[in-house]
């Protein structure tokens, strides 16, 4: 029996962020495709398993009865614990990781996964003011995760923990958010680094889309 089933589509970096911990961890896991771009997720069985209507949502198989989480930080804390991977070592650790993915979900993915929408789906302009906006905010937070790159391999510890995960869960599609690392140079090492994991692989790889066939977007 399948331990974990994750609920996610491989557009969506909070999806991948969770399903790339899973990969990296050999988890026993499958994926359960969400349809987001025609309203899976507004419907009332999906609102039923996450009142939040987002993804994803993993649900953990174990005895004693399944359990169901929504939002990736907490996923991802609550999959650290249990697979005893990328977890805080410390006190100190812990509260880091938790800035740092904090920091992630209020700025770095809030800004760079809305900009990416409009961009490659929406088919926004770059120069239309409420994209540019985000992709302003976007930049600052490229810049404060790059000064804080700069000379040490990861984000809250001596060894790449959830924070890490968190954080690049959009990162690998630099030109779906109008984007060249080379203007980033510690990002894009540090993103090579978590490429170079055993278990690595690109959400197209782990999840499938969450549009319909006839209307995927290359």
């Amino acid at each position: 029996m399948t331990e974990f089933t994750l609920y996610g589509f491989s557009e969506s970096g909070n999806s991948y962020k969770v399903a790339l911990m899973l990969s990296l961890c050999r988890a026993n896991w499958a994926v359960a495709r969400v349809a987001y771009f025609t309203g899976e997720t507004h419907k009332p069985a999906y609102r039923e398993m996450n009142v939040m209507g987002e993804a994803p949502v993993l649900v953990h198989r174990k005895p004693g009865g399944d359990l169901t989480l929504s939002q990736s930080g907490v996923i991802l804390h609550y999959l650290s614990d249990v697979l005893g991977r990328y977890g805080p070592q410390t006190e100190e650790e812990k509260r880091d990781v938790l800035r740092w993915i904090l920091f992630d979900n209020h700025k770095l993915t809030s800004y760079t996964a809305t900009a990416r929408f409009r961009l490659r789906f929406m088919k926004t302009p770059a120069d239309d003011p409420v994209t540019a906006f985000l992709l302003t905010r976007m930049r600052g937070a490229f810049d404060v995760l790059e000064a804080h790159l700069d000379r040490r391999d990861w984000v809250a510890a001596e060894r790449m923990t959830i924070a890490d995960l968190s954080l690049c869960g959009y990162l690998f599609w630099p030109d779906h958010f109008d984007t060249d690392w080379n203007d980033y140079p510690n990002i894009e090492v540090w993103l090579e680094r978590i490429r170079a994991l055993p278990g690595f692989a690109m959400p197209e790889e782990l999840m499938p889309s969450g549009q319909e066939p006839e209307t995927m977007t290359a």
